[in-house]
């Protein structure tokens, strides 16, 4: 692409990032309150209202919300106080965001005559005398006496629904339907505002609700056709922006800049919460909330004293800061490390850093099974110490303590060990007592393990996936129960794994197992001696087996050698080495064995040559689908990919060859045949060229020389003219013998 072209994308590509740089409420119209002037009024919340009391403003909110004013007000229920208290008798109350409204029950009628009613204006529901209204005329309707029978009518607020003004109880069924609207519609984000009527003419009036705004499409209308004209409120989130920034603290979460989301600040390292909310919230007039959040440096002041010990310290006491503790002279070091660091609570670091005066045990550890040793250092070289020993020993397929010895010894060495007579297979605690030189009873208790002598032995690996062993411990009428845990992995193959877990319960001497193995792949063999906790790992390695059939699409040409196509196999019996492109003559197809490695290169055989190598490729230099010229004269690996030879037929096969641990297997496939084979059209062109050449070539040296010729005869002395037709000749002589050079080189390039 030109430098231009970059140029003239550029504003088309920046357009949108700058659309995407824009604040959120980039357009929208938002109140930006200075907080540096307290203004009380500005405060207030949207459902309230500023009023001027003794001189001061004040936020009170409005009729039918209950609150502070300012930060929250709340729906005041009125229905809670009882519908006999505030609606009335045989009433239903049913509260509204902001206010509320009231229903007669069943069977009775509010004195206004509509459906719904606020009984602020003397409003009461009156029982309704069926017989007389709706006993003949039915639900809604009332009977009026006419000059020898009767009408009947709807109620006030209803019709009927054939449009006729009144109707005759004939035993037709006749209903009167409400006159209305039915409810109002539902808006996304608002709330209806005040009473409403059903009647047509009627509005209603849409709120949005807290955290959500809008400026217009406030009203529905109740149409003569008695619907709803929709209302176009669409009510916005309020959108706070960025959250503001605090000294010392970073915002750690922000769940988003809407109404009611928060951002959860953290102290920078070095920092700890002094005070404050670390929490700021998006309010519903679009601005963050606090928060008050201070962050203070920290200091964890003087560091911990140790006794018998001196400090090196550099006089910081900020975050991580370091005091090295150094035990004096005549003690010894006991603990995890020699330094406390000021952490991020404001306190150093509780270290287990001690300097005692002399140890009794030191570097106890357990070798050769049953023994124990370990350090003493008390300053006192060659002093007495005298050690309890007690011994508990348990069976592995025991619960209880089967064993309990105690002993004493006393010695003087630096480095005391003791062997002990302890039993094959079971645990054992042992605890080691003794008394320093301060009367002061010093115990360590280590765990001994002894194992279990000869469980099974000789494992033998038979047939590659068999396995076969001596058992040792048990009697031949006794059952053993060993489990098998098998895991196989491929070094060529990094996501084959073959694992496999089982169980064998035998009572033979010489038990066998044999394993669903793959091919090719070294596994790891785990065997356990469930009763006596016995355990063994075993490797073991499969041979590789022949690699996959070769994937070739087969070609059978005449005249010319085609373009061939090698695709990829997979790694299934063994890793995939080597690729081989093999020529034979046609007639020797029949006999070709694959495994047979015979085949020479090309410049080893002799001219009835029985066929040749023509290409190799390593595996992992083989692309999927890579294309191959037979005969263009390139070497292959080792292999030279001579052309062939005109009017002859060949047989060409594909190899695949896999080698790993000193094996080596193939498959091969016949991927073409070749039959009188020709030369192709630019070689005949080039030939014929050649000759044409060459005879005009000789014919303008032949003109020349008699040229030459001539001209001497006229001017040369003899002598000068013997030399130089001397030269003429054997001149000629060279030129015709170079022609002649170049065909015969042209003739046996294309015998080959």
């Amino acid at each position: 692409m030109s430098s231009g072209a970059v140029r003239a994308q550029g504003p088309v590509l920046l357009l949108p990032l700058l659309l995407l740089l824009l604040p959120p409420c980039a357009g929208r119209r938002r109140v930006i309150v200075n907080r540096s002037v307290p203004d009380v009024c500005a405060t207030c919340h949207v459902h309230a209202t500023c009023h001027q009391i003794e001189g001061k403003s004040v936020c009170i909110c409005n009729y039918g919300f209950v609150g502070n004013g300012r930060t929250h007000c709340q729906d005041k229920d009125e229905c809670q106080i009882g519908a006999s208290k505030i609606c009335g008798n045989h009433t239903l109350c049913h509260n509204t965001h902001g206010s509320f409204y009231c229903v007669c029950l069943h069977g009775y009628r509010a004195s206004n005559n509509n459906k719904t009613f606020i009984p602020n204006d003397g409003t009461n529901c009156t029982d309704i005398d069926e017989c007389e209204e709706s006993g003949l005329c039915g639900h809604n309707a009332r009977c009026v006496n006419t000059e020898g029978s009767y009408k009947c009518y709807c109620d006030d607020g209803y019709k009927l629904e054939n449009g006729e003004h009144s109707f005759h109880p004939d035993g037709n069924r006749v209903s009167c339907k409400e006159i209305g609207c039915g409810s109002p519609p539902e808006m996304k984000h608002g709330y209806i505002v005040g009473n409403y009527s059903l009647l047509p003419g009627s509005v209603v009036h849409y709120e949005c609700q807290e955290g959500f705004y809008s400026n217009e499409g406030k009203f529905s209308y109740c149409t003569a056709n008695e619907t709803w004209e929709p209302a176009t409120l669409s009510c916005e989130g309020v959108d706070c922006g960025v959250p503001p920034s605090v000294l010392n603290a970073r915002p750690a979460f922000v769940s988003g800049t809407t109404y009611k989301s928060e951002v959860t600040y953290n102290c920078l390292p070095g920092y700890l919460i002094a005070s404050g909310n670390w929490t700021a919230v998006c309010n519903a007039k679009g601005q963050w909330d606090g928060p008050d959040l201070v962050c203070k440096e920290i200091d964890c002041g003087k560091p911990l004293l140790i006794p018998h010990t001196t400090v090196t310290w550099d006089n910081s006491t900020a975050l991580w800061s370091r005091v090295y503790y150094q035990c004096k002279e005549g003690y010894y070091f006991n603990g995890d490390k020699n330094f406390s660091e000021c952490t991020i609570d404001q306190s150093w670091e509780n270290i287990t850093y001690t300097c005692k005066e002399e140890e009794l045990f030191s570097n106890l550890s357990i070798f050769n099974e049953t023994c124990v040793k370990w350090q003493r250092k008390t300053g006192r070289p060659g002093v007495q110490k005298m050690y309890t020993f007690h011994i508990l020993g348990q069976r592995w397929d025991e619960k209880m303590f089967s064993e309990d010895v105690m002993f004493n010894i006393s010695t003087s060495e630096d480095n005391p060990q003791v062997c002990l007579e302890l039993n094959s297979g079971r645990n054992y605690m042992v605890n080691i007592t003794t008394i320093s030189s301060k009367n002061i009873t010093v115990s360590v208790t280590v765990s001994v393990q002894t194992k279990v002598k000869e469980a099974f032995n000789n494992v033998l690996i038979f047939n590659d996936t068999c396995l076969k062993w001596q058992r040792n411990v048990r009697e031949t009428d006794v059952e053993d129960r060993y489990s098998f845990h098998v895991r196989g992995q491929r070094w060529y193959q990094k996501d084959f794994i073959h694992e496999m877990t089982f169980e064998l319960t035998t009572h033979k001497k010489a038990p066998e197992v044999c394993f669903d193995l793959q091919p090719g792949t070294n596994y790891s063999v785990n065997i356990s001696m469930v009763a006596l906790n016995f355990s063994l790992l075993i490797s073991m390695t499969t041979q590789i087996t022949d690699p996959p059939f070769p994937d070739v699409e087969f070609v059978a040409v005449k005249g010319s050698a085609p373009l061939l196509r090698l695709r990829k196999a997979e790694d299934q019996n063994g890793p995939i080495s080597l690729y081989q492109v093999i020529v034979l003559p046609l007639g020797l197809q029949s006999t070709f064995i694959c495994d047979s490695f015979a085949t020479a290169t090309f410049f080893s055989n002799t001219t009835d040559v029985k066929g040749y190598v023509a290409a190799e490729f390593q595996a992992k230099d083989v692309a999927d689908n890579m294309s191959i010229a037979l005969g263009d004269r390139h070497y292959y690996g080792k292999f030279y990919n001579a052309p062939l030879k005109l009017g002859e037929e060949y047989c060409v096969f594909l190899r695949i060859i896999s080698e790993w641990n000193k094996v080596r297997t193939q498959s091969c496939a016949v991927w073409a045949q070749i039959k009188s084979l020709s030369p192709p059209p630019q070689y005949m062109i080039a030939v014929g060229l050649g000759s044409v050449a060459a005879i005009c070539l000789i014919l303008f040296l032949s003109f020349s020389a008699a040229r030459s010729y001539l001209h001497s005869t006229a001017h040369p002395p003899p002598a000068a003219v013997a030399c130089e037709a001397v030269h003429l000749s054997a001149t000629i002589d060279v030129a015709q013998a170079r022609i002649t050079s170049s065909f015969l080189e042209t003739e046996n390039v294309s015998l080959l």
